[in-house]
């Protein structure tokens, strides 16, 4: 994969999504990798038709099940936090959803994993990925809760769902010096950082935030 076959892919918006990577950049996204891994991703093709005019708003939007696409601002954000100083590396997504964040993964990763529980939503974001030409993406029907053992350790966890402490099963995956994003939270959430040392784990807090919540099983 390269980011020129993205390019291709839905130029009648990329001047849409110029702008919201300008956008971003107001708002303090200042990593280059993430600002251009946001522009070069077609958001458009992970939303329902009816829906995709707004693809460029920055706001999250339903995509059925009772879950949602994030807002472009929470992915940068979250993606800039687990990048600074360092690459991603090995890469862990809970929560695919449509595939969009994993798409944005994709582009700074070479080795992603995301796994999600609904398997409509999964099959949909094969789907998407197939159009973007990301086969390199690996996509599991799973229990997030349980994270993905057979690919672990991972130098990098971002959970998509809000829970109200960190799966113990998802710390035991992170390889040593990996770090590991959520919402973390019920009824209010903030964005965690969660850093992987010699010593132990370590905990830091950022912006307030609202996902809906992780849950158990798979449907």
């Amino acid at each position: 994969m390269n980011s020129a076959t993205l390019a291709g892919i839905g130029m009648t918006s990329a001047r849409t999504r110029a702008r919201m990577v300008e956008r971003l950049r107001s708002q303090g996204i200042k990593d280059p990798r993430v600002l251009h891994a946001i522009g070069v991703v077609p958001r458009h093709i992970f939303l329902e038709p009816a829906l995709a005019q707004r693809a460029y708003e920055d706001t999250a939007l339903p995509l059925g099940f009772g879950q949602t696409i994030s807002q472009p601002f929470v992915v940068a954000r979250m993606i800039e936090i687990l990048i600074a100083g360092r690459d991603l590396g090995k890469t862990l997504e809970i929560g695919a959803g449509c595939g969009y964040q994993a798409a944005i993964l994709g582009v700074l990763s070479k080795q992603v994993f995301a796994v999600e529980r609904i398997a409509q939503l999964l099959a949909r974001a094969r789907d998407n990925l197939r159009q973007i030409k990301l086969s390199h993406v690996r996509l599991k029907h799973a229990d997030g809760n349980l994270g993905l053992p057979e690919a672990a350790p991972f130098d990098t966890i971002i959970l998509a769902a809000a829970a109200s402490a960190v799966p113990q099963s998802l710390l035991a995956q992170l390889a040593p010096g990996g770090r590991l994003v959520m919402p973390l939270g019920s009824s209010e959430q903030v964005i965690s950082l969660i850093e992987r040392g010699e010593k132990g784990f370590t905990e830091t807090r950022f912006d307030a935030v609202r996902f809906v919540p992780l849950l158990p099983g798979v449907e």
